[in-house]
């Protein structure tokens, strides 16, 4: 299970127990703000997307009140945007769908963090299931998820 895969790599950082699990779906923004008792905006949503060549993936962290600016993302990133199949979605992230996050995924994905973020003093990503999160900075988010670096691919919903 990919919790306990994400559960695994917080102990190194003494955060493990922070992990938190909800008795109700976290899958969506909406679901994982109201299961966290904070704005929609607060939730750390994570888009997948194909690398450019198709065969990896890349992960977008974003505030959950933003999307993909499809213009923004093929200016940084030199391709247009194309998002993760359902199906493929476990077998490039190692997490099912409403459980993607920044952690423990497989040493080929690279992460990056939309700017949206930052107006917040914490955020809360997936932990690797559907109804799990866990509160970090974004200083925390940026050392956890080993981030390749801060981005502004993103705008308002």
């Amino acid at each position: 299970m990919a919790i306990e895969k994400v559960r695994e790599y917080f102990r190194q950082f003494g955060r493990e127990g922070d992990i938190l699990e909800f008795p109700v779906s976290s899958a969506t923004v909406e679901l994982a703000a109201k299961a966290v008792g904070t704005e929609p905006a607060r939730i750390a949503k994570t888009l997948s997307f194909y690398e450019k060549d198709g065969d990896g993936c890349l992960l977008v962290i974003t505030a959950g009140d933003m999307k993909i600016d499809n213009s923004k993302f093929k200016h940084f990133f030199g391709y247009k945007a194309k998002m993760l199949s359902g199906e493929d979605v476990e077998r490039m992230t190692g997490h099912a769908i409403g459980g993607v996050c920044p952690f423990a995924n497989p040493e080929h994905v690279d992460v990056y963090l939309d700017d949206s973020m930052k107006r917040f003093e914490t955020v809360f990503p997936a932990a690797g299931s559907s109804n799990s999160a866990i509160e970090l900075t974004c200083e925390e988010l940026t050392e956890y998820s080993h981030a390749k670096q801060w981005v502004d691919v993103c705008k308002a919903m």
